[in-house]
């Protein structure tokens, strides 16, 4: 089994969906703490406009939620959307912010001196 980990806005995120869309990602979450890294399409998906080549999304229907592998091995969900009638602007918005929160939960590891 992977260690899933959230940041804060995932959590905040996901009390905004209805009990339904909990459940469906609830089971893709599984499957992502069941796979890890070896979890693929159609499911995990590699972005290829982060800074980070490892920075992954997880797909369910029109939502995701974009991760990323930290270097203990935890899966870390960063932030999480639904692409639904924004297509093509979302991944613009919604990148950048996965990479910052994802610049921060390193950082804090490394405080922690948990990596260098």
């Amino acid at each position: 089994m992977w260690r899933i980990e959230v940041t804060q806005e995932f959590e905040d995120w996901w009390h905004t969906l209805s009990d339904k869309g909990q459940d469906r990602l609830r089971g893709a979450i599984s499957v992502l703490s069941q796979r890890g890294p070896g979890a693929g399409r159609p499911l995990v998906e590699t972005l290829s406009d982060s800074r980070y080549p490892n920075m992954k999304e997880l797909r369910v229907g029109t939502v995701r939620v974009l991760f990323a592998f930290d270097p203990l091995r935890n899966a870390v969900l960063l932030i999480g959307g639904d692409k639904r009638g924004r297509w093509s602007t979302w991944y613009k918005q919604a990148i950048p912010k996965a990479d910052d929160l994802y610049d921060k939960h390193l950082n804090e590891l490394r405080e922690k001196g948990q990596i260098q």
